[in-house]
């Protein structure tokens, strides 16, 4: 009986081990945190996907928070504060800690905190570390962990696409004076976008004079794609076209040249007019910083495609594309039915050539013709009857072969 409850203890034991190592893993949750030091703002992602943005107070111009690639080193609640310039004095825990009530390590003696200090938030303040409000570092305290990525870089020049799908640039003042920008560096951000051609220079100048890391939002780019296949950007006589279809100021923009050039259609833009003219018709064009645009709905009129904006798959959080198909118009109809006709007509020919070559009745022959067509049917069935007595004649008679005997009938 002990040896059975030893036995079935043990395949109890094996059980439990085995429930536990077939039990699903938590999913791994990427983790990251981004510091821009020109617009003194955090960000903080989750798998790539954006869940807070917190705004900073960072080193003074002279002490400034350096750039580079963290990570968090170590978590502490209630810190105590050590004077960089006096390590005697320290300061515990408390309304006076300048600290505040959390500290994340990322390098020596900088670190991420909270602050006594909330009105220095927004400002260039600190000896080089990273300052939080104290219900903001408290709750990233809760979310990272002891190696999760810290990325501190300083850019004056942030573009984004918000939720919507509307692009917005920023463009925030040089506080540590470490970045020149002009205009042309600007549209270097918004190219990838699609959307610079969308955004006039002199807007961009006026934004930069002003540096004041507000938003401006330019419009919705997205994809396009005609039979099934992606449109891609293009270079012709050396010049860039971009291959993002655009909504702005209630107008489906297409770029037509990379289009004209999947579909092999020529095209002609007309700047006097402002018209774009192929062969399927002419409709109303828009240059904008030498790229060229048309209307989606004139698409069916310029380029024979049919289609618009639509979902990418059944998931909202895909997104959209602008999805095209070659149409069926009135000139293709009327090519096919002409095609068709002559089609016909050749048939019809084909017929009556060969009706009159091979049924070519006795009265459409001339008297030669016909003593000819007499003379060669008996020529032919003399030559078959000659060719019958022969093949007869050879069967009946046989040759006698040498020394066989001969028999002898009555004389």
């Amino acid at each position: 009986m002990k040896l059975f409850e030893k036995l079935a203890a043990g395949f109890l034991g094996l059980t439990i081990i085995f429930s536990a190592s077939n039990s699903e893993a938590a999913p791994t949750v990427e983790k990251r945190i981004a510091i821009n030091s020109a617009s003194r703002l955090m960000t903080y992602y989750e798998n790539g996907v954006k869940k807070a943005v917190y705004p900073l107070g960072l080193g003074k111009i002279y002490t400034p928070t350096p750039v580079g690639y963290f990570k968090i080193m170590e978590k502490v609640i209630n810190p105590t504060w050590i004077d960089p310039s006096d390590p005697e004095y320290m300061v515990s825990s408390g309304p006076s800690n300048p600290l505040g009530y959390r500290w994340m390590q990322i390098k020596g003696n900088y670190g991420i905190h909270g602050t006594n200090r909330p009105d220095s938030i927004g400002g260039y303040v600190s000896n080089g570390c990273v300052r939080m409000l104290e219900k903001d570092v408290e709750e990233l305290y809760s979310m990272v962990d002891v190696g999760t990525p810290v990325d501190i870089t300083y850019n004056r020049v942030v573009v984004e696409k918000v939720e919507d799908g509307n692009v917005a640039y920023y463009i925030y003042p040089d506080g540590y004076g470490w970045q020149n920008i002009d205009v042309a560096y600007v549209n270097g951000w918004l190219e990838p976008y699609g959307v610079a051609p969308f955004e006039s220079d002199l807007n961009i100048a006026d934004k930069i004079q002003a540096s004041d890391g507000q938003p401006t939002y330019i419009g919705k780019p997205y994809n396009i794609e005609v039979n099934g296949k992606r449109i891609d950007a293009v270079t012709v006589n050396g010049r860039d076209f971009l291959a993002k279809a655009v909504v702005c100021d209630n107008i489906n923009y297409l770029p037509v040249v990379p289009l004209a050039m999947a579909l092999r259609t020529k095209l002609e833009w007309r700047e006097g007019e402002s018209t774009l003219k192929t062969k399927y018709g002419t409709v109303t064009g828009f240059e904008k910083k030498n790229q060229i645009y048309c209307n989606a709905d004139d698409a069916i009129i310029l380029l024979n495609i049919d289609g618009g904006l639509q979902n990418i798959s059944d998931k909202v959080e895909d997104g959209k594309i602008f999805k095209f198909y070659t149409a069926y118009n009135e000139k293709d109809k009327e090519k096919d039915k002409k095609k068709s006709k002559d089609k016909k007509k050749s048939k019809e020919k084909l017929e009556e050539k060969i009706t009159t070559e091979e049924i070519l009745t006795d009265e459409n022959k001339s008297d030669s013709d016909k003593k000819s067509d007499k003379k060669s049917k008996k020529d032919k069935k003399s030559k078959k009857e000659k060719k019958s007595k022969k093949n007869k004649t050879a069967e009946e008679v046989k040759p006698v072969e040498e020394n066989q005997p001969v028999e002898k009938g009555n004389a």
